[in-house]
C-alpha cells in the first residue's frame, strides 16, 4: 500500500539513519563524498533539499563547522532530530515541500540534495531546478546525489506502476505518496540543463547512485 510521504518518514524516524547507511549500497561512501564536494570557504551558505536528519551534514560539519545551512524537509520529526544532533551549528530548518517553500534569490553558495529527488518526473523537476538556480550566488552550484534508473524502460515502468497503484487505491492526484520513480542520469541532466544550469558533470558513481554537479 502506498503511504503519504510525510507520514512514511515520520513513522520510520527511529532507525532511519541505520537503514540509510546499511541498506543502501555504498551509502557510507557517497554521504561523505557528497559532503566533500560542498564549499570549503568559512561561513558559506548551503541550501539542503530534503535534508532529513542530516547524514551528509554530519560529514560536512566535521571539516567546515562554521557553514550556515538552510534545510528543508517534509517531516518535522526529521528536522527535530537534526537540530538535536547539531545544536551548536548554524541551522535554519523549514518543514515543508521544497517545491512550495520560496527561496531567497542569490543567497546560497551551493545547494545539495541526497536521496530525495527520485520521486519526481523531469517535468516536475525543471521548475524546482529553476528556483534553485535563482537562489544560488554567482558561481554557485548544486550537488545532487541520488539513485537513478538504469534505462528508459525502467524509468517508464516505475512511473506506470505508481500511476497504477494510485488508481487501484483511489488516491487523489495531488496526494504525495512514497514510491520511487527515478529518472535516468541522462534525463536528470536534461532537466538541469533545461532549467538553465550551464553544465552538469558526474563526480562519482556507486552502482545506481551517482553524484552530479550542476554549475550555475
Amino acid at each position: 500500500m502506498l503511504e503519504e510521504m510525510r507520514a512514511f518518514f515520520e513513522a520510520r524516524l527511529n532507525g532511519y539513519e541505520e537503514h540509510q547507511l546499511t541498506c543502501i549500497e555504498s551509502a557510507r561512501e557517497f554521504y561523505p563524498f557528497t559532503a566533500s564536494c560542498l564549499p570549503k570557504a568559512p561561513d558559506s551558505e548551503i541550501l539542503d533539499l530534503g535534508c532529513g536528519t542530516g547524514l551528509e551534514l554530519g560529514f560536512y560539519f566535521e571539516t567546515v563547522p562554521t557553514e550556515r545551512v538552510t534545510g528543508i524537509d517534509l517531516a518535522p520529526g526529521m528536522l527535530d532530530a537534526l537540530l538535536k544532533k547539531f545544536p551548536d551549528r548554524s541551522l535554519t530548518l523549514i518543514a515543508g515541500s521544497y517545491f512550495d517553500v520560496p527561496f531567497p534569490e542569490s543567497a546560497f553558495d551551493a545547494a545539495v540534495s541526497v536521496e530525495s529527488l527520485h520521486h519526481f518526473t523531469k517535468e516536475e523537476k525543471i521548475p524546482l531546478y529553476k528556483k534553485v538556480l535563482k537562489a544560488l550566488k554567482p558561481g554557485g552550484f548544486l550537488i545532487l546525489t541520488d539513485y537513478f534508473a538504469g534505462s528508459d524502460e525502467e524509468e517508464r515502468f516505475r512511473r506506470a506502476e505508481l500511476l497504477r497503484l494510485r488508481r487501484e487505491q483511489g488516491i487523489e492526484d495531488d496526494a504525495f505518496c512514497h514510491y520511487d520513480t527515478p529518472l535516468t542520469v541522462e534525463h536528470e541532466k536534461e532537466a538541469l540543463l533545461s532549467a538553465g544550469f550551464s553544465s552538469v558533470a558526474i563526480l562519482g558513481n556507486w552502482g545506481a547512485t551517482y553524484t552530479l554537479k550542476a554549475n550555475g
